[in-house]
C-alpha cells in the first residue's frame, strides 16, 4: 500500500542545533569546514591505499573500505544540516526521512560489522603472524566486507519498512538535525512496539554483537602481546593495532554516548550525536594518518610521485 495513505502528515520539520540566525551563520562555517576536510581527509586515504603497492594487505582493504564508508556517512547528514542552516524553511519530506534514517542506520551497522572484522585482521596478525597470509585471503577479507554491508542493508531495510507502515498526526517538529528512528517514533500515533522490539534486537546485533566481538578479539591480541620477551617486540606489536583501538574507542564511546541518553531533546544529547555522525568520520583518517607510519610514509610516496608527474 502507498506510503501517503497511511499518513496525514507529509513533512517533518527539523529544528536543528539553533533558531538564532546569527549562530546559524556561525555553525554553517564551522560544519562546512568540517565536511571538507572529511571529504579531503578520506579521498586522500583512498587515493593513498588504491596508489601505493605497499598498502595492498588486507589491512589497508578494510581501511579502504572505512575510509569510503565515513565519506558516505558524513554526506548522509551534513549536506542536510548545512541546507537547513540557511534556509527559513527547514522542512524535510517524510520520504526523505525515512530515507535518512535508512542510510544513517546501514552506514552505523556496516561500520560496527566492519570495526569487528578489522579486530579480527589484527588478532590474526599478532596471534597467528605465520598464518597471516594464509587465513587472510583475497576470498575471506571480499566476504567479511561484503557481509559487513549485507547484514546491515538488511537490517535497516527491515526497521524502515515496518516505519512506513506507521501513522504520523500529532507534532510534526523533530527536535534535531536529522531524521533517526528513536524521533520518528516519538512523533507517531501508532503503536511502536514492535518497532521498538525490532530496533533493540538491531542495537544488540550490531551493537553488543560487534563489542563482544572486538574484545574477545583484544584480549587474545593483549595476551598474546605480554607473553613477548622484549619491551621492543611488545611496543612494535601494540603499534600495529594502535590506530584501529583509537578508532572503535571513538566510534562505540561517541555511540554510546548518543544512544544512551533517553529522546529528551537535551543540547547534551545534540553535542553527543554531532560528535558520533560529523566529527568521528573526519577523525577517522587522521587517526590512521598520524599515528600510522606506514600511512605516513605512503602519502610521502604519493606526493613525490605527483610532484614528478606535473614536471
Amino acid at each position: 500500500m502507498a506510503l501517503g495513505n497511511h499518513s496525514t502528515i507529509t513533512e517533518f520539520i527539523l529544528f536543528g542545533l539553533s533558531a538564532d540566525p546569527k549562530i546559524q551563520a556561525l555553525l554553517f562555517v564551522f560544519f562546512l569546514g568540517i565536511y571538507l576536510q572529511t571529504l579531503i581527509g578520506n579521498l586522500l586515504m583512498l587515493l593513498v591505499i588504491r596508489v601505493d603497492s605497499h598498502l595492498h594487505t588486507p589491512m589497508y582493504f578494510f581501511l579502504s573500505h572505512l575510509s569510503f564508508l565515513d565519506l558516505f556517512f558524513s554526506s548522509v547528514t551534513v549536506p542536510k544540516l548545512l541546507k537547513s542552516l540557511l534556509s527559513r524553511l527547514k522542512t524535510i519530506s517524510l520520504r526523505c526521512c525515512l530515507a535518512q534514517a535508512f542510510f544513517l542506520y546501514d552506514t552505523g551497522g556496516t561500520e560496527a560489522c566492519l570495526l569487528a572484522a578489522m579486530a579480527y585482521d589484527r588478532f590474526v596478525a599478532i596471534c597467528h603472524p605465520l598464518l597471516y597470509g594464509q587465513i587472510m585471503s583475497n576470498q575471506l577479507c571480499n566476504e567479511l566486507v561484503w557481509g559487513s554491508w549485507s547484514l546491515a542493508f538488511l537490517d535497516a531495510l527491515i526497521n524502515i519498512l515496518l516505519a512506513m507502515d506507521l501513522v504520523f498526526c500529532g507534532d510534526k517538529v523533530i527536535p534535531h538535525y536529522n531524521c533517526e528512528l528513536p524521533s520518528l517514533f516519538s512523533l507517531s500515533c501508532s503503536d511502536v512496539s514492535i518497532n521498538i522490539s525490532v530496533m533493540l534486537c538491531s542495537v544488540l546485533l550490531h551493537g553488543l554483537g560487534t563489542c563482544v566481538l572486538i574484545i574477545f578479539s583484544y584480549t587474545l591480541i593483549v595476551s598474546t602481546i605480554m607473553s613477548i620477551s622484549s619491551s621492543t617486540g611488545r611496543r612494535k606489536a601494540f603499534s600495529t593495532c594502535s590506530s584501529h583501538l583509537t578508532a572503535v574507542l571513538l566510534f562505540y564511546g561517541s555511540a554510546f554516548l548518543r544512544y544512551a541518553i533517553p529522546n529528551s531533546d537535551s543540547p547534551l544529547e545534540l553535542i553527543f550525536s554531532v560528535q558520533y555522525s560529523v566529527i568521528t568520520p573526519l577523525v577517522n583518517p587522521l587517526i590512521y594518518s598520524l599515528k600510522n607510519n606506514e600511512v605516513k610514509a605512503a602519502v610521502r610516496r604519493t606526493l613525490r610521485k605527483y610532484l614528478q608527474y606535473l614536471r
